[in-house]
């Protein structure tokens, strides 16, 4: 992997990683109001599961395999 490889794949990371605590806070402002729409909860924490998985792939590739 290129050195612009590797930077190109923490930026992503980084915003992933952005997103994810944003819609945290999201859902949590949208749980704690009252007549909150459960429907949007439910889409912002799937949202939020898809970001997770995304942020583990990059992880992955930028952690090397390690055999000991």
């Amino acid at each position: 992997m290129t050195d612009e490889e590797e930077r190109t794949l923490r930026d992503q990371l980084a915003r992933l990683q952005q997103e994810h605590r944003d819609l945290d806070a999201a859902i949590d402002a949208l749980i704690s109001s009252p007549g909150s729409d459960l429907i949007q909860v439910q889409r912002l924490k799937k949202r939020k599961l898809v970001l997770r998985d995304k942020i583990r792939r990059i992880e992955d590739q930028l952690t090397p395999d390690i055999i000991a």
